[in-house]
């Protein structure tokens, strides 16, 4: 795992540059839209908007996840870029998909012709090209972190809110500026505006179901979620490896924004004293932390081989509840 300001500083990149490129093609399409009359045009034009005011909501929220520690916050506020994430999420459902749907319909029961569709075309077309360039930076960011996997598995996997919205984002973009642009050239070409309608209808659909997804991904880092699986099943073998770790018996992984949360109770090598084994303990959190710096804190338990596994599991458990205990002291 990188550290976090690394992945921070990734995710800030591909943020930049969909909201550089979602800037451009906001105005390009709303002049495009009202010099044509076309409603994917508008649609399109609205999706844009709301992706700018996206990407300045989850800079605002990676700008609020490094407020550090405090006595309310003993964890930080690395965990608020899932609400910004949720929010970003929502707007894209409601503000892109939903108006869109709308505007569709509305143009349906009262079709207008599209004008000067040359116009729309091209917009559409460099829409297309300045689109494809941020999803090119945001996939860069991913390989960075996606390793063998599928995209789509990267995708249910990550633990990156921010970089996993502005991907969706970028994808749901580039296809629906595809469906803009076949509504239009049908309309064009049948003379029927009814193309263009049902365009603006397929668009809003497209976003709506994209959002979903990325709410369905985002609502189970907020709920809490582990870390990634391989980064898991690394920190497990890793903690067994130690000479001073003669077995795992039970680790708990927490998701903390960009930080993780780990909870260890292992069985230990023998020592020849308490302060013998608190060192052994310390050499092995200071060794999880070097291997991982986005781990930043490791709650440690020593216990015995035959300690009872649904003893060793809520003894574990009840370190994170005391998180949540001390986050509500600190209020």
């Amino acid at each position: 795992m990188s550290s976090s300001n690394s992945s921070s500083g990734g995710s800030v990149v591909a943020i930049f540059w969909a909201l550089g490129a979602n800037g451009g093609i906001a105005v390009a399409k709303f002049a495009a839209a009202i010099y044509t009359g076309s409603g994917a045009m508008l649609a399109e034009a609205i999706h844009s908007l709301a992706d700018c005011a996206n990407q300045v909501l989850l800079l605002v929220g990676l700008r609020q996840a490094d407020e550090g520690v405090s006595e309310v916050h003993p964890l930080g506020t690395g965990r608020v870029v899932y609400f910004y994430a949720m929010m970003v999420a929502l707007m894209l459902f409601l503000v892109g998909g939903a108006f869109s749907v709308y505007e569709g319909v509305h143009r349906l029961a009262h079709p207008e012709p599209v004008e000067n569709p040359a116009v729309a075309l091209i917009v559409l077309g460099v829409s297309v090209v300045l689109e494809a360039f941020s999803l090119r930076g945001a996939m860069k960011e991913i390989r960075k972190t996606q390793g063998d996997r599928s995209f789509w598995r990267w995708f249910r996997e990550t633990r990156q809110s921010e970089l996993l919205v502005v991907a969706g984002e970028d994808i749901a973009a580039l296809a629906g500026l595809a469906l803009a642009f076949v509504a239009v050239l049908a309309a064009v070409v049948t003379g029927n505006p009814m193309f263009d309608a049902m365009g603006s209808i397929a668009v809003g659909l497209l976003l709506m179901i994209v959002a979903v997804l990325v709410l369905r991904e985002v609502k189970s880092l907020i709920v809490g979620e582990s870390a990634e699986p391989a980064v898991r099943a690394a920190i497990r073998s890793h903690i067994e490896a130690r000479p001073e770790v003669v077995s795992v018996l039970s680790l708990i992984t927490l998701q903390w924004g960009e930080a993780v949360v780990v909870a260890v109770q292992a069985h230990m090598a023998p020592q020849a004293s308490a302060t013998a084994l608190v060192d052994a303990i310390n050499a092995v959190e200071d060794s999880i932390q070097m291997r991982w710096p986005a781990v930043r804190w490791v709650f440690f338990e020593p216990d015995h081989e035959d300690a009872d596994e649904d003893e060793t599991r809520a003894r574990l458990d009840r370190h994170i509840d005391r998180i949540g205990a001390s986050d509500r002291t600190g209020r």
